[in-house]
């Protein structure tokens, strides 16, 4: 595969900056930092709830991967941005639900902010079958 391609799905958040979704190069889908935005709305999900602001992450990465003609079982990195390291527990909860076997290497960071005042963000790294 040569080249670069643009992801882009009404199943997670328009970019609202020069940004794409995703992209595939390289026999690999590359996306852009989801924070937990309702893709219809545009609103924060649960602004004080990080376990469904986790969900609604993964579910914008989903649509996103599934959009680039791959699967959450194919992704092989994801970077995990927390607000506030003690809600580490509630996210890994959820996370291991999207990812029940054989996760992807996974990085976890906190951060001083995210946007729009979300707790969790994450980046994913996937293979395209």
């Amino acid at each position: 595969m040569a080249g670069r391609t643009i992801v882009s799905t009404p199943g997670a958040p328009a970019a609202v900056g020069p940004y794409s979704q995703g992209i595939i190069a390289g026999g690999l889908v590359f996306t852009a930092m989801q924070i937990p935005l309702d893709p219809a709305s545009g609103t924060l999900v649960s602004p004080d709830d990080v376990a469904a602001q986790t969900r609604r992450v993964l579910e914008n990465l989903r649509a996103i991967v599934e959009a680039a003609g791959s699967s959450l079982a194919q992704v092989v990195k994801v970077t995990v941005y927390l607000q506030d390291m003690a809600d580490f527990a509630a996210m890994n909860a959820v996370y291991g639900e999207f990812f029940p076997r054989e996760p992807p290497a996974r990085s976890a960071v906190a951060v001083a902010a995210l946007p729009r005042g979300a707790r969790v963000a994450m980046e994913a790294v996937a293979l395209l079958p």
